[in-house]
């Protein structure tokens, strides 16, 4: 009897990892527009003013992914929608990621679930209908401060996390590291190295460009404009984002 019901339960767990390594794979066929939570999430008030302006420039950068697609693939049906949830107040910082090995991770994704469980009850962020959720963490930025934007996201999985200090000037950059973490969850990879600066081609914009700099956009997975081989910046806009075509086939949308 006890190895039936652990064979029982063995075939339950391999039912359930087949189907969501399935789902998992659709999302990349394009079917029709993949659902996003957005959840704005406060470690410290920020203005409400602030938040505004980033739930109306979540529709802009829909928008700009959708013509990215297009680009690519020819076809103008938008990839993703974008629902902004919140905002929902944090009483912790998410977790990060400690060991690389396989009981750090285990025990990084048993705190990110706790983590993220208790911000989707207290903001009533549904578990069902989303393919991805992306947690955006926010505080308000320091006067006279650098301001400070990173992210972390499960790579091919359905949460991603970034977090920003943020102002006015900052709103369309926080919004395109929480797309860039979006498109971790689709399998893309990292486009620059270890120092930082976005690796040619693969990392550029518009790689054939002549002369190579300065570069008009940021490639969403290099994270930076190149300016010169020694210098780059920040995208300041959502119009400087760009799918670069190693990115684009990593999540289909190209051969």
């Amino acid at each position: 009897m006890r190895v039936t019901l652990l064979l029982i339960a063995l075939a339950g767990v391999l039912l359930w990892a087949g189907n969501d390594w399935m789902r998992r794979r659709a999302r990349k066929a394009w079917t029709a527009p993949l659902r996003v939570a957005l959840v704005l999430v406060e470690r410290e008030p920020v203005p409400r003013e602030l938040l505004a302006r980033l739930e109306s420039r979540a529709l802009d950068l829909e928008q700009r992914l959708r013509r990215e697609r297009e680009r690519h693939t020819g076809s103008s049906a938008p990839p993703f929608s974008i629902v902004v949830n919140g905002p929902v107040a944090a009483a912790s910082d998410p977790p990060r990621v400690g060991e690389q090995d396989f009981w750090g991770l285990a025990r990084h994704s048993w705190a990110l679930w706790q983590w993220t469980r208790a911000l989707d009850d207290a903001g009533n962020v549904a578990w069902r209908g989303y393919e991805c959720r992306i947690y955006l963490v926010l505080k308000p930025a320091q006067r006279g401060a650098t301001a400070f934007v990173e992210g972390e996201s499960e790579d091919g999985g359905r949460i991603g996390v970034a977090l920003a200090d943020l102002d006015e000037s900052m709103v369309d950059f926080a919004l395109f590291v929480a797309a860039h973490e979006l498109f971790h969850t689709l399998g893309a990879t990292d486009k620059y190295g270890a120092d930082g600066r976005a690796r040619f081609p693969e990392g550029f914009a518009e790689p054939e460009r002549l002369p190579p700099y300065p570069q008009r956009g940021a490639e969403l997975m290099a994270r930076n404009v190149p300016l010169s081989p020694t210098l780059e910046r920040p995208p300041e806009t959502l119009d400087e984002l760009w799918i670069g075509d190693v990115t684009a086939r990593e999540i289909g949308w190209r051969k």
